[in-house]
């Protein structure tokens, strides 16, 4: 039995793996439940992920992923492993390949760590392609023509903003501002505003259900609990649409500011594709209501969102692993 090969989006929020020939197989959160006593991992993925703000002292909800890179790695590794055996895609001698996506502005220490912590959880040869590249690819772009593709890719920790041509990214930014920093930027607000602390996930089905970052897009509320500051007890508020636009604002204005610094650094050729284009909006956080009408506003081109657009790096993957073997050839030269 032969090993297959395996595209892995190894996201801050999310891991998906693509296996080839069978399209996305998994899609589970990045977070490891591990006992702090004894260092064992007792959950991971969904079942983690429940745990999250839930868990007595001893136990631990990690998420050893920080802003697209690894800020944990023994437990990233011990994440990879129990992914890769859930999919079971080893073969009885072989390993499999690996292509796995990473955000474009990290470090070789980074991208070494990465290479480590798959080759430990049993990968046999480990390629690394840059995020926004692979995303543009599953969202359906041809990048390898002689003209100008602008991707704009909002994961969990970072999101990464390029211009793309013959197959390469002409120039791009990446900041850590994304998925997660929303969650905290709506956990603050009501921190600030109410005298109220909610967990995490409470700040994501916020951001999910009510918000908006295009004032005035969206008129809608939500009851929420949490631990009223004052009392210490518990205490239910309704928030509005309008009140997420004004506590996300500044974040989101981060992420226009590096649309246009990318476009600015973009040949005036490659910008001419662009307005006939359009941009397209990738990961989990393109999602984000209004998001697309603010850049369109601000950038003054057309602005799509992706067709699911949570899958299009682990999409791109799997057309990248059809193409594996020029890969290789590629990086042998």
């Amino acid at each position: 039995m032969f090993s297959r090969d395996i595209g892995i989006d190894l996201g801050t929020a999310n891991v998906l793996i693509h296996v080839k020939g069978k399209g996305i197989v998994l899609n589970e959160p990045s977070v490891v439940a591990m006992d702090r006593n004894t260092g064992r991992v007792l959950e991971v993925g969904n079942e983690a992920r429940r745990m999250v703000g839930r868990t007595p002292g001893n136990i631990e909800a990690i998420r050893p992923l920080k802003d697209g890179v690894i800020a944990d790695f023994d437990v990233t590794e011990a994440m990879l492993k129990y992914f890769i055996n859930k999919i079971n895609v080893r073969g009885f001698l072989s390993k499999p390949r690996m292509l796995i996506c990473c955000p474009t502005n990290i470090t070789k220490v980074e991208q070494k760590a990465i290479k480590e912590a798959a080759e430990k959880s049993g990968g046999k040869r480990i390629y690394l392609e840059e995020e926004p590249k692979v995303a543009a690819i599953g969202a359906g772009m041809d990048i390898f023509q002689p003209s100008g593709n602008m991707v704009v890719d909002i994961g969990g920790g970072t999101t990464d903003v390029a211009v793309l041509s013959m197959g390469d990214i002409v120039t791009a930014q990446s900041i850590k501002m994304a998925g997660d920093k929303f969650d905290a930027e709506i956990l603050n607000y009501i921190k600030r505003k109410y005298k109220l602390l909610i967990g995490e996930r409470t700040a994501e089905d916020i951001k999910v259900n009510i918000a908006t970052v295009f004032p005035g897009a969206r008129d809608e509320s939500i009851d929420i609990r949490g631990r009223d500051m004052v009392t210490g007890l518990p205490r239910t508020i309704t928030v509005k649409s309008d009140e997420i636009e004004e506590a996300l604002r500044e974040s989101v204005y981060l992420i226009t500011q590096a649309a246009k610094t990318v476009l600015e650094h973009t040949p005036p050729e490659l910008s001419a594709d662009i307005i006939d284009r359009g941009v397209i909006l990738t990961g989990g956080g393109a999602l984000l209501h209004g998001l697309d009408q603010l850049l369109s506003d601000e950038l003054k081109v057309p602005v799509i969102l992706a067709d699911e657009p949570m899958n299009c790096v682990a999409k791109g993957t799997g057309i990248m692993l059809e193409n594996i073997d020029k890969i290789e050839k590629r990086k042998i030269v």
